[in-house]
């Protein structure tokens, strides 16, 4: 029969969820990579960088795999219990981590950095993006792109409205709107299985725009629901959709 919904929910519960190491999905959940590599495209980018900035890095998890980090390196992010955890992990390359709200504006000057990345940012700042690139330099981003888990998201919240500004030409557009020269922009479609509530749950709880301001308690019916479906078919089935872009500061 398997662990009770109840003991599964009480297991995801106790997970931390700072950062951004997924390993504890191992064999619970799976999600297809978008083919690109963008860890690898960050890798290329950071060896050819004198001065980078990763906006929004979470744990740090993606940039401390930069084998060869430019030699000033400086990543932000918003949310506090992030901060240690990519302090620890990007000490190796000698990086700084700033805290830095998602808006309105960026803490750095105008013109320092010739590399800006960000992955899978809540919200991406073109404006604050363009002005703190030098001339000639480039953003790298790997965004959530319209439609996310969409199926999961109506698990828990019913029908949803079909606007979003996240297609690939919105992106683009916002890009060019800032000053920025687009030199590539595409999107995939990508699956992801859950195979047990917990993995669902611990889910909600760390990709929080999947269901803003989800609360275990308030969503126990909908949770119990979607059990039963994994119970029945043996996983949940969701698809996420992933945009890279990457726009040119003009000289």
């Amino acid at each position: 029969m398997g662990a009770s919904f109840e003991d599964l929910i009480t297991e995801a519960v106790a997970v931390p969820v700072a950062g951004w190491d997924f390993s504890w999905f191992d064999g619970r959940a799976t999600e297809q990579r978008p083919s690109w590599g963008y860890a690898r495209l960050v890798a290329d980018r950071m060896a050819a960088a004198t001065v980078a900035l990763d906006v929004q890095t979470g744990g740090g998890e993606v940039l401390a795999t930069v084998p060869k980090p430019p030699a000033l390196l400086v990543a932000t992010d918003s949310w506090r219990p992030n901060l240690p955890v990519a302090a620890r992990h990007l000490r190796p390359l000698g990086a700084s981590v700033v805290e830095a709200a998602n808006g309105p504006a960026l803490p750095f000057r105008d013109a320092v950095f010739d590399l800006v990345v960000s992955r899978h940012p809540v919200r991406t700042l073109w404006d604050e993006i363009a002005r703190v690139l030098r001339p000639g330099g480039t953003f790298l981003s790997q965004q959530i792109g319209a439609g996310t888990n969409r199926e999961l998201s109506e698990a828990m919240l019913g029908p949803l409205p079909g606007s979003d500004p996240r297609h690939p030409e919105q992106l683009a557009d916002a890009a060019r709107a800032a000053g920025l020269t687009v030199l590539d922009v595409r999107e995939e479609r990508l699956r992801v299985e859950f195979f047990d509530v917990a993995a669902v749950t611990y889910f909600l709880r760390k990709v929080v725009w999947t269901v803003p301001g989800f609360e275990v308690e308030a969503y126990l019916p909908r949770l119990r629901a979607v059990h039963d479906r994994i119970r029945a078919e043996g996983v949940f089935i969701s698809f996420a959709k992933r945009v890279l872009i990457e726009a040119r500061k003009g000289s």
